[in-house]
């Protein structure tokens, strides 16, 4: 699959997260004592240092924040793909957490598959998971009639 290669490594920290992917489910870190979600993964709460975060379900329910539509020149290993999109979804639990994937029209589809025309900010999108590797199930999103404005 084109991009394989750029997958990140799975360190400590962010291992629940890859591991809730290949479940297919979203999920997310919260401060243990404020509740507060963050992203991305990390260490310890800025809101409570000395407490570990605990990782929560969410529900994979967002709306585009931002989008963009890259074209050549790219890295090589997405140059067979361009123009796709890359969007930037707001999460419905907190607006402020924001996870960068692709929009597609299913949980298989090809990450230019989707119009640009199609896109636009404020539309309801839910997650759904792309297996590219053993390791790795990407969140990628559908739009979501259900959700947006």
């Amino acid at each position: 699959m084109p991009g394989e290669a750029l997958l990140p490594p799975i360190d400590p920290e962010a291992a629940p997260f890859w591991e809730g992917a290949r479940r297919g489910e979203l999920v997310i870190q919260q401060c243990a004592e404020t509740g507060r979600l963050m992203f991305p993964p990390r260490s310890t709460s800025p809101w409570a240092p000395r407490r570990d975060p605990v990782w929560v379900r969410v529900s994979g329910r967002g709306t585009i924040w931002s989008f963009a539509i890259p074209h050549p020149p790219l890295l090589p290993a997405f140059s067979e793909l361009a123009p796709y999109n890359v969007i930037v979804v707001a999460l419905e639990e907190d607006p402020t957490i924001r996870l960068v994937g692709n929009l597609v029209e299913a949980a298989d589809g090809p990450i230019n598959g989707p119009e640009p025309a199609a896109i636009a900010i404020g539309s309801g999108v839910r997650v759904v998971f792309q297996r590219v590797s053993e390791a790795f199930h990407l969140p990628r999103w559908v739009l979501d009639a259900a959700g947006g404005d």
